[in-house]
């Protein structure tokens, strides 16, 4: 049996239990004392008991010797095992880290000190004497060497101090729900200062006694038996039959960690003997840990199933998308509708800035601005239509139509919406005229203050979803279209505006009660207002960006989120925005050109604004008190206005035009005469003459079912030349008239029509019905425009023989249908009675026909002669 603990060299009137106290409280000074420097053993003899880390073994040989009589316990649980991430710092900083655990691990903090458990479970019992106490920071547990009488034997002391842990289950504050155990080392224990820490998994050699010997391989239950009593074993796997590895091995799984670390201290070298099946020569086990991870399995599995990865990443890429950008481009749209960051909106700017106008008097007007006023009071009514709608409950479009020049956007933002506070302006053009769908997407996000948008992104995302799908067979969802990219950013835009139609909102309001939707409906006012400029800007080439914009503009409207105002040239605007709203009656104000008394009001002011600037910049006063004459009145020659702009019409572009003109020194009629000739300049350039590139384009188009593409044209120079030489006599032509003209009755006349008014060579008026009625010239300086051209005696002779080529052409192709009708009837020899009229009828169409081929020639003749004499 035990009895309490002897201590060597020490007085008797101290107690035991003192003695052990003050012998291991300097256990973590010993640990220290990792790496002494003295050539003496390693630790320090205090009271007869020696404390030392011995981290590489007595004399650094990796080894602990136990001699006659002597025995050696192992603990686990003395230290915490979860900082073992501490044995990775640099070797500079290695020595300090038992200090960093003396205070944490010291015997009145952690109750899990060998000596105290052995002082505890010895009382009363045999003689045991304590001689070295040797901790393992590395497997969180202590080596204790002791020596005992020939009358006991080890077992005893195992078996008491088991039977005392089993009891008291002591268990340190740092690991509550694990007790400490302890265990006899049965081999030769290896301790050493590898940098491997301790796993679950331990590989077993077997090795021979002897150089030279046979070693035994166990088996499965040979091991069973020797180390189950360490723990629960999770798995034992042999080495494989066929496997030529030597020494033969086998692996153990233990469920815990602190499992394998008990066996691996106890078993490592025990020689199992011939009675236990290691042979006659004996078998030694050898224990190491074993990394039961497989390195780098996150990164096999994540190459091996790509089927599964790919998608997964994609999804996980959306979500974090979703979660963090979207409440970022959220806020970054309403910081631009609100412009929140502008400082021209700023109270403080404001406010200095007025003070600063009234100091020094600043320009109070622009020349637009002042030549503008007398438009502005003309289209008072327009400007009072739109206000007044904008107040109403109808979730309905409100379009703006109008020519090039005609004002719009002036009379929309400057005016009607001059006093909103919230409005956006999304202008199509340069959506439109982007190239590449990351340009696309690019302008569109621009126009809204979409960002962060990411669009160089969808060019390699549409790469790596190729790639991938010839990987896996299966498309990723990585790269996404440019329907869902403007979808994304519409659709961020109307949640920005719902934000921001909702922020008046407080609860002591009489109509708090009301749902969001419900208050949207109820006030108007507070709804914000997006204006679309340049709606159906070159809608000939591809409707997409215009289908989202007014899809997501009937959801604004629908959903009473915001107003929505469109500004467009196109006259057929109806039948793209009755597919997004095709149950509404759509609101519309159709501004044309100004009245002669206000363009020329218009001019007049335009003159007068430069006199008003000059006197406002000026600081110096005059002492002349009487009234200066405005330039209005100093110049003599504006009694030509009338004449004059009764020529140029009322085109707000071609007006503007004329008054910079003229204030530059030149007399109306003189600067009207430039203008027209500008406009007969770019008629030429732009309608009738056409490049080499362009004249090979219209052979291979003319080959090809007739369909002319020159330079992005749908017409021909005829078919242009025929409505300028026409609308240079008459103002307005009949629709169908024009289509039965030679040169638009081949197929695609009315395309070519179309192509025209989108040119904006001619505009198509729309009659009873709404069906096209009438064609006029695009500008009202068009007309005189054309007249200047039709009056040019060898440009009316070069395009007048080209449409006689044409008709020519199509008059010999009919006579040349005649002729084998005819031809066909002849063969049948004298013809019955009942087919003389067809005979008859073909012969009169014959002879009409080669009549006005004669007459074509003989016009032709003259225009060839013409081109011969006249430069």
């Amino acid at each position: 049996m035990l009895r309490p603990l002897s201590y060597q060299g020490l007085p008797p009137c101290q107690s035991s239990r003192a003695l052990q106290r003050r012998a291991f409280s300097v256990l973590p000074d010993a640990l220290t004392a990792r790496r002494p420097r003295s050539r003496q053993a390693p630790g320090r003899e205090v009271k007869g008991v020696r404390y030392a880390t011995l981290e590489a073994g007595e004399n650094k040989s990796g080894h602990i010797s136990a001699g006659p009589h002597e025995g050696i316990l192992f603990f686990d649980t003395v230290f915490p095992l979860r900082l073992q991430w501490l044995l990775r710092v640099p070797f500079q900083v290695e020595g300090k880290i038992p200090g960093i655990l003396k205070r944490l691990t010291s015997p009145g903090v952690t109750g899990a000190d060998p000596l105290k458990v052995i002082e505890k479970a010895s009382e009363g019992k045999a003689s045991v004497q304590v001689v070295e106490v040797l901790p393992r920071l590395k497997e969180g547990g202590a080596f204790v060497k002791f020596s005992h009488d020939e009358t006991m034997p080890p077992t005893e002391v195992e078996a008491a101090l088991k039977k005392y842990l089993k009891q008291k289950k002591i268990k340190p504050w740092w690991n509550p729900f694990q007790r400490m155990r302890v265990s006899m080392v049965k081999g030769r224990p290896w301790v050493e200062d590898l940098y491997r820490l301790p796993t679950s998994r331990l590989k077993v050699e077997f090795l021979p006694q002897s150089p030279g010997a046979e070693a035994v391989e166990l088996s499965q239950e040979q091991l069973y038996a020797f180390f189950r009593h360490y723990g629960k074993l999770a798995d034992i796997k042999p080495q494989p039959q066929d496997s030529k590895i030597l020494p033969k091995f086998a692996f153990l799984d233990f469920t815990a960690r602190r499992c394998a670390i008990m066996a691996r201290n106890c078993m490592h070298g025990y020689l199992v003997s011939e009675a236990e099946g290691g042979g006659k020569a004996g078998t030694i086990l050898r224990l190491t840990y074993e990394q039961k991870i497989k390195g780098h399995w996150i990164r096999d599995w994540l190459v091996n199933h790509p089927r599964v990865v790919i998608p997964a990443i994609a999804a996980l890429v959306a979500g974090i998308s979703i979660a963090i950008f979207d409440p970022v481009r959220t806020f970054f749209v309403k910081a631009h509708i609100t412009r929140s960051f502008h400082f021209e909106d700023n109270k403080v700017y404001k406010w200095f800035k007025a003070q600063a106008t009234d100091i020094l008097k600043f320009r109070r007007k622009t020349e637009g601005e002042a030549g503008m006023e007398a438009i502005w009071d003309d289209r008072k009514g327009n400007i009072e239509q739109i206000q007044t709608w904008l107040m109403e409950t109808a979730d309905t479009f409100i379009i703006v139509q109008g020519p090039r020049g005609s004002g719009k956007k002036e009379l929309v933002l400057d005016q009607a919406l001059k006093h909103r506070k919230y409005k956006v302006v999304i202008d199509c053009k340069p959506i439109q005229e982007a190239r590449g769908d990351s340009a696309t997407i690019g302008a569109a996000a621009a126009e809204v203050g979409y960002r962060p948008v990411f669009s160089w992104m969808n060019s390699i995302s549409g790469m790596i979803d190729l790639a991938a799908q010839g990987v896996t067979g299966v498309k990723t969802g990585f790269s996404e279209t440019v329907d869902s990219q403007l979808a994304k950013i519409w659709n961020t835009t109307a949640t920005a505006l719902r934000q921001i139609a909702l922020e008046g909102r407080h609860k002591d309001d009489k109509d708090a009660h009301l749902s969001d939707d419900e208050y949207l409906e109820a006030h108007p006012e507070k709804r914000p207002v997006v204006v679309v400029d340049n709606f159906l800007h070159k809608s000939q080439e591809g409707g997409i960006v215009y289908d989202k914009i007014a899809e997501w503009a009937a959801r604004l409207t629908t959903a009473n989120i915001a107003h929505v105002i469109f500004l467009t040239n196109d006259v057929s605007f109806s039948k793209s925005l009755s597919k997004a709203l095709p149950d509404r009656v759509f609101r519309q104000i159709s501004l044309s050109d100004c009245s002669p008394e206000v363009a020329k009001r218009f001019v007049i002011t335009h003159l007068e604004s430069d006199d008003d600037i000059a006197t406002t910049t000026s600081g110096a006063p005059s002492d002349d008190t009487r009234p200066k004459p405005t330039p209005s009145q100093r110049r003599a020659d504006l009694a030509e206005l009338d004449s004059c702009i009764a020529s140029l019409g009322g085109r707000l572009t071609d007006l503007e035009f004329l008054a910079r003109r003229i204030k530059t020194g030149e007399t109306p009629a003189k600067a009207v005469d430039e203008i027209i000739a500008q406009s007969a300049s770019e008629i030429l350039k732009m309608y009738l003459f056409s490049t080499d590139d362009d004249d090979n384009d219209t052979t291979t188009s003319k080959n090809n079912n007739n369909n002319n593409n020159n330079s992005g044209r749908r017409w021909t120079p005829e078919q242009a030349w025929l409505l300028i030489k026409q609308l240079a006599t008459h103002e307005t032509l009949r629709y169908n008239e024009v289509l039965l003209a030679e040169a638009f009755k081949a197929g695609g006349g009315e395309r070519a029509l179309r192509a025209l008014e989108q040119a904006e060579l001619v505009s198509i008026v729309a009659g009873a019905n709404g069906r096209p009625a009438a064609v006029r010239p695009g500008k009202p300086v068009f007309q005189p425009a054309f007249r200047r051209l039709v009056a040019d005696r060898v440009l009316c002779a070069r395009l007048d023989l080209a449409l006689l080529a044409e008709a020519l052409k199509a008059e010999n192709a009919g006579v040349e249908a005649l002729e084998a009708e005819l031809r066909l009837l002849a063969e049948l020899g004298r013809p019955p009675r009942e087919v003389l009229p067809r005979v008859r009828w073909l012969l009169a169409k014959l002879a009409a026909s080669q009549a006005k081929v004669e007459g074509w020639e003989r016009e032709g003749a003259g225009l060839k002669k013409v081109l011969g004499e006249e430069f």
